[in-house]
C-alpha cells in the first residue's frame, strides 16, 4: 500500500507513544491527536504535510527537584470556535488546560493555565475513558481516585455545581470501562436530550451467573440537577441496560460476546433515531472471537421503559419489578413534555428514592435481526475499532464498515440486504495492513469530505483512501464482482463511483454481483494470460493462480494435448488444491498438458489464466546434464559443461538465453583475471571469481 502511494504514515515520536486521543476537525481541514506528552494537528489531505504538534507535560517535585513526567492526553474536545480542552494523566495527577487554535489554523499554543483533572481524566493511562463536551459542560466516565476503586459519571465545567453517580455502589456501577458518550435527542423539545454512555462493567451479584463481563447502555438526563434531599449533587435519571450480542445456538444456549470495544453512531435524517453499530469480543477462555452487531434506538427506549431490575425472593435473585412505579417515571427528563416539572430538584421524594434503589432494567436490548451482523472466529485477531460509511451505489444506499484489529489489520466490509435488512449478506471487500508492525488500532476517524480514513495506534498513526479501485482487476467483470460501492466500470477500467455522473460510469450491482446483467459479454473477463512453466518428472510442482476476490472459488480443469475436452481436476494423495494454487506431489509423464484455472463466483466463471506445463523425462535430463554431481551440484565451468547448460535452456525455451549466456562469459572472464593476479611476494595465486553483488543475485 506505501508503493502504491494508498497509505501515508506518521511513524511518531521518539519520546512519544499512545496515539489514542482523535477529534476530526472537517472545517479547519485538521486531524487533531492526542498521545503521550503532546497534541499534534495533521493535515487531513497529507498527515506528513505541514503537521503541528506542541508539548503537553506535567512536572512533579521530588526532594526538591522539579522532574518530567509522562502526561497521556485522554480529553481532547472542542470547547468554542477558538479553543479546545484537553487533558491528560499527568502521571497519576490528572490535569487539564485549554488549547488555542484560532478560527484559522496559523495558530497552535497551550495555555499557561492548568486545572485539576480529577473527574475528567483517568489516573491511569491504561484506564478506559470516555468524554463528550456540548454546551459548556463536560460529561465523563473514569475514574475519580488513584487506585481505580471509584468510577463515576461526571459533569463537570459550566455554571452548575458538579454531578456525578451514586458512589460505592455496584448496583449503579460495577467496574466499569466506558467506551463513548454521546448526545442523542428524545424528542424536539431540547429539555427532554439525553446523554447515552457505552460502557463494559462486571455483573452484579446474581445476575446473569458464570457472565464475568456484560456490555451496558446507560442514559442520562441533560437537564438533570440532582435531588433536592436525596440524591444531592448525584444524578436522578440514570438508568442502564445490558446489550445483548450473541448468537442463537442449540438447546438454548447462545455464543455471547460481552467484551464491548467501540460504538459508532450512524447518523440518519431523524437526528432522534440514529443507527447504533458496535464493536464486541469474548471474554471467554474457551476461543476467540469478535462479532459486530446493530441497534436502532426504538429498541433501546422501549426497553428503558421498563420492567426495573428489582431484587426479590428467598435467593435475592434478580427479577422484574412488579410493584406500582411513581409518577413521573423514574428516568423520565424534567420537561414540559412529560409531567410539567422544572427540574429534578422537584421531583417527589418516592421518585428519588425508587430511582436509587432501581438503576437497572430488567430486560436487555436485542440486536436488529437478533443476531451479529458479521462474526470472526478461529482467527488469530480480535476486533478493536469501527467506523461506518454511508454510500450512494445505483442500485441504492449502502453502509460499509471499516473495522480495525488488535493486529493493525483493517477490515473493510459491506452488509447487503437480503430479502430484508434483517437478513444481511456479509462481503469482505478488502483486509489491509495499515502498520508496518502488528500492534492494536486503538482510535479510528472518518473523513467523507476527504474520502480518507485516519487511524491510530502505540507507534503512530495511518491514513488511507476509503476506495482503491484499481486493486479489482482491468475487467469489467471483476469490477462487478467486487460488489464495492465506491467503485463502478466505467468502460475502459474500475474506476470511482459518482451517483451525478453519466449513464456510462454506472456499470455495477452490489445487491447481487451479477456481471452479466450489468454488461455485454464481449470482453467480460479481460484478456486471459497464457504462460508456459515446465517440471521433472517425480518432482513436486506448484501451479500459482489466485483470484482476487475473497469470495470466489478456483476451479481448474486440464486439457491433454491433442484433445478438446477439459476435465475437472480432482483432490487425491498426489494433488492438492489450495487457496493459492495446485500442488501436485510428484510429476508424471500423464501431467503434461494445459491447465485452465477459473474464478467461480455467483454463478460467473471467469478464466484466470491457462498454464502450459511440460514435464522433462528424469532421463532425458540426465542425459542432457551428465556430470552434474561431479560438478558440486551447478554447472561446471568447461567448454563441454557450457554446451549442456545451453541445451538445457533450449529444452525449456528460456527466454533469457543470450543474458545468461552473457552472464556466464563475464564470470569466466573474470575468473580468468582473478587466476592470474601475483601475490605481493610476486608468487602467483589461484583466487576464487570475486563477483559483484548485482552478478552474485543475477547468478542466484
Amino acid at each position: 500500500m506505501l508503493e502504491t502511494s494508498n497509505l501515508v504514515t506518521f511513524n511518531g515520536l521518539a519520546n512519544s507513544s499512545s496515539y489514542d486521543a482523535f477529534l476530526l476537525d472537517e472545517e479547519r481541514g485538521r486531524l487533531l491527536v492526542g498521545a503521550e506528552d503532546h497534541i499534534f494537528s495533521f493535515d487531513l489531505v497529507n498527515i506528513n504535510r505541514d503537521h503541528k504538534q506542541v508539548k503537553f507535560i506535567c512536572t512533579r517535585l521530588y526532594f526538591g527537584y522539579s522532574l518530567e513526567c509522562s502526561n497521556f492526553i485522554r480529553v481532547l474536545q472542542p470547547y468554542n470556535q477558538t479553543h479546545m480542552y484537553i487533558c491528560g494523566t499527568g502521571a497519576f495527577h490528572p490535569i487539564c488546560s485549554f488549547l488555542e487554535m484560532g478560527k484559522r489554523d496559523n495558530i497552535f499554543r497551550l495555555a499557561s493555565h492548568f486545572e485539576n483533572g480529577r473527574g475528567k481524566s483517568p489516573y491511569d493511562p491504561k484506564m478506559l475513558s470516555a468524554s463528550l463536551l456540548i454546551d459548556g459542560e463536560l460529561y465523563s466516565g473514569t475514574s475519580a481516585d488513584f487506585m481505580g476503586r471509584d468510577f463515576a459519571i461526571f459533569r463537570t465545567l459550566g455554571d452548575h455545581h458538579p454531578i456525578r453517580t451514586e458512589q460505592h455502589d455496584s448496583r449503579w456501577l460495577n467496574d466499569p470501562r466506558f467506551i463513548s458518550v454521546h448526545l442523542i435527542p428524545e424528542s424536539d423539545n431540547p429539555e427532554d436530550d439525553k446523554i447515552f454512555l457505552f460502557f463494559k462493567e462486571n455483573a452484579m451479584d446474581g445476575e446473569h451467573t458464570g457472565k464475568a463481563t456484560i456490555a451496558r447502555i446507560g442514559q442520562l438526563c441533560k437537564n438533570d440537577m440532582g435531588g433536592h434531599r436525596s440524591l444531592v449533587n448525584k444524578w436522578t435519571t440514570f438508568l442502564k441496560a445490558r446489550l445483548m450480542c450473541s448468537v442463537p445456538g442449540v438447546n438454548g444456549i447462545d455464543t455471547h460476546f460481552d467484551e464491548l470495544q467501540d460504538v459508532f453512531l450512524m447518523s440518519s435524517k431523524d437526528p432522534k433515531n440514529p443507527l447504533i453499530y458496535a464493536v464486541f469480543t469474548t471474554s471467554s477462555n474457551i476461543f476467540k472471537g469478535s462479532a459486530v452487531c446493530m441497534y436502532n434506538m426504538a429498541d433501546i427506549r422501549r426497553v428503558f421503559l421498563g420492567p426495573y431490575a428489582h431484587r426479590d425472593g428467598p435467593n435475592y435473585q434478580w427479577v422484574p419489578f412488579q410493584g406500582r412505579v411513581p409518577y413521573p417515571r423514574p428516568g423520565t427528563c424534567p420537561s414540559k413534555t412529560f409531567g410539567g416539572f422544572d427540574s429534578t430538584k422537584d421531583l417527589p421524594d418516592d421518585v428519588i428514592t425508587f430511582a436509587r434503589g432501581h438503576p437497572a432494567m430488567y430486560n436487555p436490548v436485542h440486536p436488529i435481526g437478533g443476531r451479529p451482523i458479521m462474526v470472526r472466529t478461529d482467527v488469530d485477531y480480535q476486533f478493536s475499532q469501527l467506523v461506518v460509511d454511508r454510500v450512494e451505489a445505483e442500485d441504492g444506499q449502502y453502509d460499509v464498515m471499516f473495522i480495525g484489529t488488535d493486529m493493525g489489520t483493517v477490515l473493510k466490509v459491506v452488509t447487503i440486504p437480503r430479502e430484508s435488512w434483517h437478513d444481511l449478506e456479509e462481503v469482505v471487500l478488502e483486509e489491509m495492513t495499515v502498520f508496518r508492525e502488528p500492534t492494536p488500532i486503538t482510535a479510528m476517524e472518518l473523513s467523507t469530505k476527504q474520502q480518507q480514513l485516519y487511524l491510530g495506534s502505540g507507534l503512530g498513526v495511518s491514513q488511507m483512501s476509503l476506495h482503491r479501485c484499481e486493486v479489482y482487476g482491468k475487467a469489467c467483470a471483476e469490477c462487478c464482482l467486487a460488489r464495492d460501492p465506491y467503485c463502478a466500470w466505467d468502460g475502459s477500467e474500475c474506476s470511482r463511483y459518482f451517483p451525478t455522473a453519466k449513464r456510462r460510469t454506472r456499470r455495477q450491482d452490489i445487491r447481487n454481483g451479477d456481471p452479466l446483467s450489468q454488461y455485454d459479454t464481449d470482453g467480460l473477463g479481460g484478456s486471459v494470460e497464457d504462460r508456459s512453466v515446465y517440471g521433472v518428472e517425480n518432482s513436486s510442482m506448484f501451479l500459482e493462480c489466485s483470484p482476487k476476490s475473497q469470495r470466489a472459488l478456483i476451479y481448474w480443469q486440464l486439457q491433454k494435448p491433442n484433445d478438446d475436452r477439459k476435465l475437472e481436476i480432482k483432490r487425491d494423495d498426489r494433488v492438492l488444491r489450495t487457496d493459492q494454487g495446485l500442488l501436485i506431489r510428484s510429476l508424471a509423464q500423464s501431467d503434461t498438458g494445459i491447465y485452465h484455472c477459473q474464478a467461480v463466483e455467483h454463478g460467473f466463471i471467469q478464466p484466470l489464466l491457462r498454464l502450459n506445463l511440460q514435464v522433462i523425462p528424469a532421463q532425458r535430463l540426465g542425459d542432457i546434464l551428465p556430470g552434474l554431481s561431479s560438478a558440486g551440484g551447478g554447472v561446471g565451468h568447461s567448454p563441454k559443461h557450457r554446451l549442456w547448460y545451453r541445451d538445457f535452456l533450449s529444452l525449456l525455451d528460456h527466454p533469457d538465453l543470450n543474458s545468461v549466456e552473457e552472464f556466464c562469459d563475464r564470470v569466466w572472464k573474470k575468473e580468468r583475471k582473478q587466476k592470474r593476479v601475483k601475490t605481493p611476494n610476486g608468487n602467483n595465486k589461484n583466487l576464487q571469481p570475486s563477483l559483484s553483488s548485482e552478478d552474485r543475485q543475477q547468478h542466484s
